[in-house]
């Protein structure tokens, strides 16, 4: 029997676009002015109104702790994705709710402004999949996604994930009700079909 996969050891992964890289405790104020993005609040379910959407991230002891330790984390990979043509920060990726005996983690991602609309999310994800199947060793991703986030499920669609089921009322924004589709991608799919050409 395989031993589980080790999440240990944070990676800094290169693609043509984007490069992923451990965070530092400087990127708290970059990761605060993401997480201010009304989209980004919006799309990832972190509010329940539009007011709330329009309110900022704090940049306070708590969020510079959590960037300041994400590479020390041994059950759970985050990345910062930095746009290759700038350097800059645009976004993060993350893998997270490792489950060692199902050799299975949850995946998300979130852009700010600077990085969306140019691949970049896409390679991003590609970049960290790879990775999760091919060096970590995982069996399956698992997603969910909200309905009000199409573009989203696009690409997640792009890389090979499949839906496994509906959750509705999996959140409520502005009073009504919004579902989530979980999704997975398992490593036998990526490597017998891998991902849609770009």
């Amino acid at each position: 029997m395989t031993s589980p996969p080790d999440l240990s050891g944070t990676p800094v992964l290169h693609g043509r676009l984007v490069t992923l890289r451990p965070f530092r405790a400087e990127d708290a104020a970059a990761m605060a002015e993401i997480l201010s993005d009304p989209e980004v609040r919006r799309l990832t379910g972190s509010v329940t109104t539009t007011a709330e959407a329009h309110e900022r991230e704090p940049l306070d002891d708590r969020l510079r702790g959590w960037y300041a330790t994400r590479a020390d984390q041994t059950d759970r990979v985050d990345l910062a994705v930095l746009d290759a043509a700038t350097g800059r920060l645009v976004g993060e990726v993350v893998l997270n709710e490792h489950d060692p005996s199902a050799r299975s983690c949850n995946l998300r991602c979130l852009l700010g402004p600077e990085g969306r609309g140019r691949g970049l999310g896409t390679e991003a994800l590609r970049l960290l999949v790879t990775h999760a199947f091919g060096e970590l060793g995982l069996d399956r991703l698992e997603l969910e996604v909200f309905e009000f986030n199409p573009r989203a499920r696009h690409v997640y669609e792009r890389l090979g994930f499949r839906p496994t089921g509906t959750r509705e009322a999996a959140l409520e924004f502005d009073g009504a009700p919004v579902a989530a589709v979980d999704m997975e991608l398992t490593a036998e799919r990526w490597a017998t079909e891998g991902p849609a050409p770009s």
